[in-house]
């Protein structure tokens, strides 16, 4: 696992972490990235000084009426001692834990869907729409694709890779997820799972992420990675994929 971790550092961490942003800049230790619909990421290596770190976000955050949401995805193997307990003063909201999950992607294609069902990769604006609200009803939020629905837009019309893909039966989508392999690395990552409570356990997601693996494999992925909820961590397991580290992600949401 050492190997694994050593290359989620290298590959994974930082300026990968920047990928489709629209625009990014480093204050000091931070790595900070725009993302559209108002969307502020930040990351980092290492902070001596969590609370000071923190403070740079909360000026920015508190100048730019034009940033909506804030994120934060701390690591549990990192060096920044009472990052949490300065997110939180700062109104920072701790979401659920997910694995940091790193595996070989040919251990992730053998998969079908079950009769009935039907993966492909969506290229049309409204059947994505129609994706990414189901994924948003999945986790329990309002529907609102339009922020991610144009991020996946504008990438694809700069020649970025970054890919939405759906399972369907019954006349719906009841499956979905992107796939974004990571420029200049032999790494794609897997992201935004979600499958309707009725349609799990069919093997339909298997099916899904295959797809997708295969998909990024075409374009030179050596290595697959995701961060992963506790539903989609025992799948990608059985298929080879190893836990390399917790990441929690802290958001911010500017009030009406």
């Amino acid at each position: 696992m050492s190997h694994l971790l050593k290359q989620y550092d290298v590959h994974l961490r930082t300026a990968a972490e920047m990928q489709g942003a629209l625009a990014t800049e480093r204050r000091g230790p931070l790595w900070i990235a725009r993302f559209e619909g108002g969307h502020l990421f930040v990351t980092y290596s290492e902070l001596d000084d969590p609370g000071a770190a923190v403070s740079v976000v909360s000026a920015l955050v508190a100048d730019d009426a034009a940033i909506l949401t804030a994120e934060w995805r701390p690591r549990s193997r990192d060096h920044a001692p009472r990052l949490e307990d300065a997110l939180t003063r700062a109104g920072f909201v701790a979401g659920d834990s997910e694995s940091v999950m790193i595996g070989e992607a040919s251990k992730l294609i053998n998969a079908e869907p079950p009769e009935g069902v039907v993966v492909r990769l969506l290229t049309e604006p409204e059947e994505m729409r129609a994706a990414l609200d189901m994924q948003d009803a999945v986790v329990g939020g309002d529907p609102s694709a339009e922020p991610m629905l144009t991020e996946i837009l504008a990438r694809q019309s700069r020649g970025e890779p970054v890919e939405l893909w759906a399972a369907e039966a019954d006349g719906r989508v009841v499956s979905a997820g992107r796939i974004d392999p990571v420029a200049g690395t032999d790494f794609a990552g897997i992201w935004g799972g979600a499958t309707l409570p009725e349609y799990r356990g069919r093997g339909i997601y298997r099916a899904l992420t295959a797809a997708r693996v295969r998909s990024a494999m075409a374009r030179g992925a050596r290595w697959i990675h995701s961060d992963s909820t506790e539903s989609s961590r025992p799948i990608l397991e059985r298929s080879g994929l190893v836990k390399v580290t917790e990441t929690v992600p802290w958001t911010w949401e500017r009030r009406a």
